[in-house]
């Protein structure tokens, strides 16, 4: 026994001593970013790292927080964030639902076919004539169809809907109740932790909006904040290469800025969805 606790000790030690590591090698480039936003340029120059600012400034998210092309990028990215999670969504449940029920006919070739475009796609050049096509370039729905429905997250949230006992909806059939009301009223309730796990998910991925957005957005009035992000960066680079006085000569300081205007939204509200996670995606991801 004696032995035993002295193992569970080092087990325990080791354990807490690694978490810490990576804890701290995850924090570090978080920190490192809000330090280097918040510092002078010479403070910035004088010193690779930079744990604790011996100045503060916060000359560079005064200007960022003043361009106007900020809030639009932030306007649009709020848009597609929002609509587009809920198309995902309701796509997912409802088309996951479906192929859950055993009596559904063709579930499999569906299910085949789903699964296909996960190892083939159609390929850059036919998304982009497809959507030129349909009239959608230079809109924000450019940057919410083509992706209306994620494949992966779809069988997740399928899988978990399998794993609910089938008493519950023979039991509300009998009652009288259609697949819409036990898809709401039994289903919906039921699942909450993998609605709410897919959600944040797709919610991400549409707050990370950017690839499809520079193949199908050029209107500037129409980027997203990643775009806008990816502009200042580009911008401030070439300003401070140059060697001018423009006001990007605030260096690393407005990049940093801006990395940090992006990020803290989804830093903020991902530890909410957070405890979601293990149970979610865990019943989803295994059929009992």
């Amino acid at each position: 026994m004696h032995f035993t606790s002295r193992v569970g000790k080092l087990f325990d030690s080791f354990n807490i001593g690694f978490l810490a590591i990576v804890a701290i090698v995850t924090i570090y480039p978080f920190w490192d970013t809000f330090v280097v936003s918040i510092i002078p340029l010479d403070e910035y120059l004088g010193s690779s790292i930079h744990l604790f600012p011996k100045q503060v400034t916060f000359e560079a998210y005064t200007y960022l927080f003043s361009m106007s092309e900020l809030w639009t990028s932030y306007g649009v990215t709020l848009f597609v964030t929002i609509v587009g999670t809920a198309l995902n969504m309701i796509l997912t449940v409802m088309a996951a639902y479906a192929l859950s029920r055993p009596g559904l006919k063709g579930s499999r070739v569906i299910m085949f076919l789903f699964v296909f475009t996960m190892m083939f796609s159609g390929g850059i050049i036919p998304t982009y004539l497809l959507v030129k096509n349909l009239g959608m370039m230079n809109s924000v729905w450019a940057l919410i169809i083509p992706s209306a429905l994620n494949t992966y997250n779809l069988i997740i949230m399928k899988n978990f809907f399998t794993a609910l006992p089938d008493g519950l909806v023979e039991a509300a059939r009998i009652d009288g109740c259609n697949d819409l009301g036990i898809l709401y009223k039994i289903v919906i309730p039921l699942s909450m932790p993998a609605i709410s796990t897919i959600t944040l998910f797709y919610a991400v991925t549409r707050w990370n909006e950017f690839f499809n957005a520079i193949f199908f957005i050029s209107d500037k009035e129409l980027w997203p904040l990643q775009l806008f992000l990816r502009s200042m960066l580009f911008e401030n680079e070439s300003s401070y290469s140059g060697g001018g006085d423009s006001v990007f000569l605030l260096g690393p300081s407005i990049k940093m800025a801006t990395v940090m205007a992006a990020s803290i939204p989804v830093m903020l509200i991902y530890p909410f969805f957070q405890k979601y996670f293990t149970n979610g995606v865990l019943i989803g991801a295994v059929k009992e």
